[in-house]
């Protein structure tokens, strides 16, 4: 690809609902004047919040930038589980006689703490056999990829209401939150899906200093983005 835009920087961005990630980063690339750019960690279509995306000589941080610390707040429905894992795929209910009262769920919430074996969706971005395992589900040969470790820093109940409870948590890399609503419903012997999902935090980066494209101009220059050397040191990293 030819890049015709020198731009270097980071864009905090607060992504809209519906959009993937990439056509985040497709939008910005081109209001950057065809700046080379990537983004650093997927968010789902169905998902908004902090969205980090690098420019130009910016973009060779975006392993650093990947493994910060990330938060979230999601509602996640008990009543149904769903083949994504969020209200995309198709309801599959999940009867209750009766419903775990508040003190279960924290309980079941907070075994989640610490260093635990996660499986990631099989809707993913996961690469299997050289392909995403996305595609695979999509084309109704799932994968059920195998779990692997991922940290949670911090986790609470902010709300419960039958069916529906609000959860905020702040992770390490590689944690999915779809997988979280997965197996908390599994845990209270419920269904479990994210009926909503927000990343309020890349590392240092939030949505209180987060662009979102209706409030970018069409022409993005340097006077939008951060320095790199600027979020490094946000991020307590060595320039």
């Amino acid at each position: 690809m030819r890049y015709l835009s020198d731009l270097s920087g980071i864009l905090v961005l607060d992504k809209d609902i519906g959009m993937s990630s990439m056509r985040a980063v497709e939008i910005a690339r081109r209001r950057a004047g065809r700046a080379k750019a990537g983004h650093a960690g997927t968010l789902d279509p169905l998902a908004t919040g902090v969205l980090v995306i690098a420019f130009g000589k910016a973009t060779k941080a975006i392993d650093l930038l990947m493994a910060t610390e990330k938060r979230y707040e999601t509602d996640v429905d008990l009543s149904a589980f769903t083949a994504t894992d969020d209200r995309e795929g198709e309801r599959r209910e999940v009867a209750v006689a009766t419903p775990p009262s508040r003190a279960q769920v924290d309980a079941a919430v907070a075994a989640f703490l610490g260093t635990i074996l996660q499986r990631p969706p099989s809707f993913s971005a996961i690469h299997v056999d050289g392909k995403r395992a996305y595609q695979l589900a999509r084309n109704d040969t799932p994968v059920e990829l195998p779990p692997r470790a991922v940290v949670v820093h911090e986790i609470a109940v902010l709300d419960y209401a039958w069916p529906t409870v609000r959860v905020a948590m702040r992770t390490g890399k590689g944690f999915y939150v779809r997988s979280f609503a997965r197996d908390l419903g599994a845990a209270l012997g419920t269904g479990g899906h994210c009926a909503t999902l927000r990343r309020t935090a890349v590392g240092p980066f939030t949505t209180q200093n987060a662009h979102r494209f209706d409030d970018l101009p069409e022409a993005i220059d340097a006077s939008h983005v951060m320095t790199l050397e600027d979020a490094l040191t946000q991020m307590n990293l060595p320039l």
